[in-house]
């Protein structure tokens, strides 16, 4: 948006702490945007029903009426309004009612003024949307006996990426986030804790990042702070901790996502033990190119790890795919699967609806250790010496699906797409970190 642009287009700000309000004020001011203030929620509907801004920044926290009820009210005056919640005491139930009420987007404080400006500008992007939409359903009904439901108008188009040219070089695609802040209940696997995801939009060159709700510190999507690969892959910095990150990690690197704020409390909800709901959060918020580039991670060599009966091997291809050999005793057996990562769709049907499985001599010895507390009947595939307690498989080789899905996650920790063939000899988390590490370094030595 160009300061032309903002001077016609008008921000409410609705806080109580007066510092808050000179800060925002004063970055939007200067980007040519006109402000209008209030303090209260009181005051907030009367300076919004006066004055009609084209964004409203709402503080959730106020004394007297709160944020919520201040939501309720500005959606109920005006429907279409564009309304950005502010929390510095967050929590993924918070976020997650202000989003069913109406709400465009969350932010937390302390706020970046980076993810302000992009928020601010992202809801003006989605008025500027509503009004074409408003007026293409005005010249429908005046041009034909029957008129689009509005649901379908407002259908968004997903991006497509643009096709990498083939080759050893290494191509430039555009840069991703999400449209808008999605939230997601859940459990966690391991701790059994109940949690969730708040996903919120960040600027070009953010990255993947991990934060507790409740914390401002961050641990990036990155190979430098795996923790542990023991059952799940778990990153540590500091006091950030992000727990079992595969599955939406393979997600992310099917639908190309580069820069993202993830928000949980320590681990990733296991949902139903695949990854189908994150592939609907993020359809659902919409993905944004940017302009700025990534550099995709081109394979110019054959790179592998060798552990006993257990190999893993990258090499140079013209795509993304993985050939994975399973072999485990009866139920399961021994399961091939060869996949092409030609896109989100073919991801999405092929891999991301396997479910994690585990073994029921081991679910004792996991209850012992602490682990596994969220691993319901409903959540995994549970197997015994002899068949599938639990479940009815939706492939009969889920198993192996399971696996691809979990190494595409984990390929993703150097937070660039992929472009290389990996054959896989049952290998887990451990030797795909391993791999990662040979892949850094054979970088590093050009």
């Amino acid at each position: 948006m160009i300061k032309g642009d903002s001077m016609e287009k008008k921000v409410l700000i609705v806080d109580d702490e007066e510092r808050i309000i000179q800060s925002m004020t004063g970055v939007l001011e200067d980007e040519g945007f006109r402000v209008v203030t209030a303090r209260s929620g009181e005051e907030a509907i009367g300076v919004f029903q006066k004055e009609e801004p084209d964004v409203t920044l709402l503080d959730i926290w106020m004394p007297g009426m709160d944020g919520m009820e201040v939501l309720k009210r500005l959606k109920w005056i005006s429907p279409d309004s564009q309304v950005i919640m502010i929390s510095g005491h967050a929590t993924i139930s918070t976020a997650m009612t202000a989003v069913k009420l109406g709400a465009l987007d969350f932010i937390e404080k302390p706020l970046s003024l980076d993810v302000l400006l992009m928020t601010v500008r992202r809801a003006l992007d989605r008025q500027n949307e509503l009004e074409k939409v408003k007026g293409s359903e005005e010249t429908v009904s005046q041009d034909l006996p029957w008129a689009a439901p509005a649901s379908c108008l407002l259908q968004e188009a997903v991006l497509q990426s643009k096709e990498s040219p083939k080759g050893k070089g290494a191509s430039l695609l555009s840069q991703r986030t999400i449209k808008r802040s999605m939230v997601l209940y859940g459990t966690g696997l391991h701790s059994g804790m109940k949690t969730g995801l708040l996903l919120q939009p960040l600027p070009p060159n953010s990255g993947i990042l991990f934060g507790n709700i409740s914390s401002d510190e961050v641990v990036p999507a990155h190979l430098d702070y795996v923790q542990t690969t023991d059952l799940a892959t778990s990153l540590k910095k500091g006091r950030a901790i992000a727990k079992t990150i595969e599955h939406l990690m393979a997600v992310l690197h099917a639908y190309r996502v580069t820069n993202l704020m993830v928000k949980m409390i320590e681990e990733i909800p296991i949902m139903d033990g695949s990854a189908l709901e994150f592939c609907k959060m993020i359809e659902e918020a919409g993905i944004e190119e940017q302009e700025e580039r990534v550099d995709e991670l081109v394979i110019d060599r054959r790179l592998e790890i060798v552990q006993k009966n257990k190999s893993l091997v990258i090499e140079p291809s013209d795509v993304f795919s993985v050939h994975y050999f399973l072999d485990y005793p009866p139920p399961i057996g021994q399961q091939t699967m060869d996949f092409v990562m030609e896109g989100e769709e073919v991801f999405k049907a092929q891999v991301a609806p396997a479910r994690t499985f585990g073994f029921l001599k081991d679910v004792e010895m996991l209850e012992r250790m602490g682990l596994g507390e969220g691993g319901r009947l409903h959540n995994f595939i549970l197997v015994d010496d002899e068949r599938i307690v639990n479940t009815e498989l939706r492939f009969p080789d889920e198993f192996v699906r399971h696996k691809v899905l979990d190494l595409i996650g984990d390929l993703y920790l150097l937070n660039r797409p992929v472009r290389g063939r990996v054959v896989a000899r049952l290998t887990g988390h451990t030797e795909n970190i391993e791999l990662l590490k040979k892949i850094r370094e054979a970088i590093s030595k050009g």
